[in-house]
């Protein structure tokens, strides 16, 4: 059985004229990271809200672990779909750290919620904070937090709208060991986002939108280097993409770091 099933899908915002989907179909394995990536407006965001039932198609049929969207309830699909946003403000509420990473423990009947929150918030560096209001920490901080709420109750699914928004660099490669560790375990990952070097060095499929349909879906080596579809985006080619087409290299390198040691390599200089 798939994760999750988008058949001829079509959805209008009750403010707009045009379709912010248009005839979306698409399936999405259990375990498959899938990157979601397209210009602002292009339906990204529409897309993700759909997968847990926060909107439902105007026509056609979204199906979630074999559940149509249409029959279940956003709380139902929550038990199996963690979604983070990508404005943390949207998503924190809880007068604590602690409280907002229980809320979603208790509610859904998890063991040992206390022992649980403790650990997630250890391993998002966050620990310190646990008593501290969730609006009181920094911008990379809350976003951290939404990821580790989301994940606290281990859903089958994950979908993250622009994770990496005002993470470093240690951050990001311990959300990308997150992701890849996630799917290892047969859970899906969904990201929308614009930072095409995360996407690369994760190596997911990738789904390009542009004004509310899929315009190519493939492996990110082909997308990400086919400029046509870069052009139509309005993206760009990662920048380990681009050096590897200056140096001629055939196997773009995924890291800076592996780049670097190509380079070195290249020019007989010790590592």
């Amino acid at each position: 059985m798939s994760a999750i099933e988008f058949d001829h899908v079509w959805y209008r915002y009750s403010s707009h004229q045009d379709y912010a989907l248009k005839d979306v179909t698409v399936t999405i394995g259990k375990g498959e990271i899938v990157g979601v990536v397209g210009p602002n407006g292009a339906g990204k965001t529409t897309f993700a809200k759909h997968i847990n039932g926060l909107l439902k198609p105007d026509k056609g049929l979204v199906k979630v672990l074999g559940r149509d969207t249409k029959d279940e309830s956003v709380a139902r699909l929550s038990r199996d779909v963690g979604i983070i946003f990508q404005n943390p403000h949207h998503q924190l509420f809880s007068e604590t750290v602690s409280e907002e990473v229980l809320f979603g423990l208790k509610n859904f009947d998890v063991e040992n919620p206390g022992l649980v929150a403790e650990r997630v918030l250890e391993d998002f560096g966050l620990l310190q904070y646990r008593e501290k209001p969730p609006l009181s920490l920094s911008g990379g901080e809350k976003k951290r937090l939404c990821i580790a709420s989301a994940i606290a109750w281990d859903p089958k699914i994950l979908v993250l709208d622009e994770p990496t928004v005002g993470q470093d660099l240690n951050n990001k490669r311990q959300l990308l060991d997150l992701i890849v560790s996630w799917s290892q375990r047969g859970k899906t990952a969904i990201l929308v986002s614009h930072d095409m070097e995360f996407l690369w060095a994760l190596n997911p499929r990738i789904l390009v939108f542009s004004k509310g349909r899929i315009l190519a879906d493939g492996k990110v080596d082909v997308v990400f280097t086919d400029e046509e579809i870069l052009h139509e985006a309005s993206l760009r080619l990662p920048q380990l993409a681009e050096l590897a087409a200056k140096l001629g290299w055939k196997n773009p390198p995924r890291t800076p770091s592996e780049a670097a040691k190509r380079i070195l390599e290249v020019k007989g200089w010790p590592m």
